[in-house]
C-alpha cells in the first residue's frame, strides 16, 4: 500500500475510520526533568552512558513483546491487552531508567488505523502483524516519556497528513528522533529537508552534532551532519578568538570536526593538545574514561609530529594516555621529525597518513638539535615558504615555536627587514649572514636589519638565490657561555 503524498487528515482520531485504540501512558521520573527529547539526550550524554556501551542504550520507552505465544497465552482473555516488546531502537532512548516502575502522569487515547500506520512504519507493521493476531485485540498501550509526548503526537499527525506544524530546530529534532524510534523514514526525510534548508547557526549545528551516535550514522541524516561539521570547522577556524569555555562546551563530534581541519589557525599544536586535555577532563572525570576517549577518538586528529619535543616528553611521563599508546604516538612523532620524507612516502592509508599534515600554525614549526657538552648549544632550523614571506610585506611579522636552552626560552621571528642565517643557490649550503654576542635579557631581540641587502621585490622574485624550491631555509645557532 503506497501512502506517499496522501492526506488522511480526516481519519485522525476518528473512530469511524479506525480499527484500533492506542492508549498512550505518559510517564515521568521524578529524578530527571527534561522538557524535550533533545534535552533528555543531552542530559544522558552528560552522564556519559552512550560512549561506554552503545549496545545497551537501545532499550526504548515503548515496552512491547512481539512474542506470539506470550500474547496468546497470557493476554488473550484480558479486556485490554498490554503488548510488551523489546524494540531495538536506533536511537538513544534510555536517558531515564524506566526499569524502576515509572509513574504514569496521564493517559491519552487515540483511535488509529492500523493499515495507515503499518504502511508508513515497519515498526507498526511488525507489531500489528505479529502481536495482535486475535481479532478481539483492539487495544494497544504504549509508554512514552513526558519529554516525548509532543514529538510523538506530531509524528502520528505526520503519518496521516505528511506535514508537521512545528518549525523550530529543537522541536524538529524531537520529531526526528521519534521518527527514528518508530521507523517512520518518510518523516525523518521530511525533518532533515526542513532542517537542511534553515540557516545554520552555532546553536543548531551543536544540536545536530549532539544527536545520538547511532542516529548520526543514518544515511538520511549524513548530509545534515556534513553541513554542520563544515560550519563548526569554519566557525572555529581561529581558536584564539574564542574563550576556552565555549570550546569546552562542544560535543564530542564537534570537537572532532574542529580538530580534523587542516586550516585550523592556532599558535602551535601544543596549544591544541592542551585544549583537548581540558575538554576530556571537563567531560570525563574518570581517568580510564579519559584515556579511552583520547586514545580511541581524539588522538587520530592531533598532529603529534608537529608538537614540540618538550611537550612530547611530558606526554611520555604523564597519564594522559595508556603507556603503550603514549610510547607509540611519541615515537612516531620523533621518527617523523627525523625523517619526514620517508614517513610521508609510506604506504599507509590516507586517513592515517593525514595526521602528518601541517596546520596553518601562527608559530612556525622548527627542527632543533641540542648539545649539552662542551657547552649548552642548539641549532634551530626554520623553513619559510615563499608565500609566507610574501605575506610579511609591508610590516607583518612571523614567529617560530618556542625552544629552550640553558633554562631560557627563545623563539625566532621573521620580518621584512630581519633574518639570521640562510641557505642559498647554487651551492645549497648555508651562508653565514650574522653573528653576535649578547647578554641574556628577558624580551631582548637580536638580529640584522639588513641581512640580504637587497630590495624587497628582488628578495621575493622567482630568481632569488635564497629560495630553494620556493622555500627559504633558515638556521640559527645559539650557545651559552658562562
Amino acid at each position: 500500500m503506497e501512502m506517499k503524498g496522501k492526506d488522511f487528515g480526516f481519519a485522525i482520531n476518528n473512530v469511524i475510520f479506525s480499527d484500533r485504540l492506542l492508549r498512550l501512558e505518559i510517564t515521568h521520573d521524578s529524578e530527571v526533568s527534561c522538557s524535550s527529547i533533545v534535552d533528555c539526550v543531552r542530559d544522558h550524554k552528560r552522564r556519559r552512558q552512550d560512549v561506554k556501551n552503545h549496545s545497551n542504550v537501545a532499550t526504548c520507552h515503548v515496552e512491547f513483546d512481539l512474542n506470539k505465544n506470550l500474547c496468546e497465552t497470557n493476554y488473550e482473555k484480558h479486556e485490554e491487552t498490554m503488548l510488551m516488546a523489546k524494540h531495538e531502537s536506533r536511537s538513544v532512548w534510555n536517558c531515564i531508567n524506566w526499569l524502576t516502575n515509572p509513574s504514569v502522569m496521564r493517559v491519552k487515547e487515540l483511535h488509529i488505523n492500523s493499515a495507515i500506520l503499518a504502511a508508513t512504519s515497519p515498526f507498526f507493521y511488525k507489531l500489528f502483524s505479529n502481536g495482535m493476531l486475535e481479532s478481539e485485540q483492539k487495544k494497544l498501550t504504549l509508554k512514552i516519556d513526558a519529554s516525548e509526548e509532543e514529538a510523538v503526537m506530531e509524528l502520528f499527525s505526520f503519518i496521516y497528513i505528511n506535514s508537521l506544524s512545528v518549525t523550530s530546530v529543537p522541536a524538529l529534532l524531537d520529531v526526528l528522533m521519534a521518527a527514528d524510534k518508530f521507523e517512520v523514514e518518510s518523516c525523518m526525510k521530511y525533518c532533515i529537508r526542513v532542517l537542511f534548508n534553515m540557516p545554520m547557526t552555532l546553536d543548531s549545528s551543536s544540536l545536530f552534532l549532539d544527536l545520538p551516535s547511532t542516529l548520526l550514522m543514518a544515511d538520511s541524516v549524513k548530509p545534515l551532519i556534513v553541513a554542520s561539521t563544515q560550519f563548526v570547522t569554519s566557525y572555529y577556524n581561529d581558536l584564539a578568538k574564542f574563550p576556552l569555555e565555549k570550546l569546552l562546551a562542544l560535543p564530542l563530534v564537534g570537537i572532532e570536526a574542529m580538530l580534523a581541519s587542516d586550516d585550523l589557525q592556532i599558535a602551535c599544536e601544543d596549544i591544541i593538545y592542551e585544549v583537548v586535555l581540558k575538554w576530556t577532563k571537563t567531560h570525563y572525570s574518570v581517568l580510564e574514561e579519559r584515556q579511552e576517549i583520547l586514545g580511541s577518538h581524539l588522538a587520530r586528529y592531533i598532529r603529534f609530529p608537529h608538537m614540540t619535543c618538550r611537550r612530547l616528553k611530558k606526554i611520555l611521563i604523564s597519564d594522559d594516555f595508556r603507556p603503550s599508546v603514549a610510547s607509540k604516538l611519541v615515537l612516531e612523532a620523533l621518527f617523523f621529525k627525523a625523517d619526514r620524507r620517508s614517513t610521508l612516502s609510506s604506504n599507509e592509508p590516507a586517513s592515517i597518513n593525514h595526521r602528518f599534515v601541517e596546520r596553518a600554525y601562527k608559530h612556525r614549526p622548527i627542527k632543533i638539535v641540542e648539545f649539552e657538552v662542551p657547552l649548552s648549544k642548539c641549532i634551530v632550523y626554520l623553513d619559510l615558504k615563499r608565500k609566507e614571506c610574501e605575506d610579511l610585506y609591508p610590516s607583518r611579522q612571523m614567529y617560530s615555536q618556542a625552544f629552550h636552552l640553558g633554562g631560557q626560552g627563545f623563539f625566532l621571528s621573521a620580518h621584512c627587514n630581519m633574518d639570521q642565517l640562510t641557505r642559498s643557490n647554487p651551492t645549497e649550503e648555508f651562508v653565514s649572514k650574522y653573528k653576535g654576542n649578547y647578554k641574556l635579557t628577558r624580551g631582548k631581540a637580536a638580529g640584522d636589519r639588513s641581512l640580504f641587502a637587497i630590495p624587497w621585490d628582488s628578495f621575493i622574485a622567482k630568481d632569488c638565490p635564497y629560495f630553494i624550491n620556493d622555500v627559504l631555509h633558515l638556521r640559527a645557532e645559539l650557545s651559552i657561555h658562562h
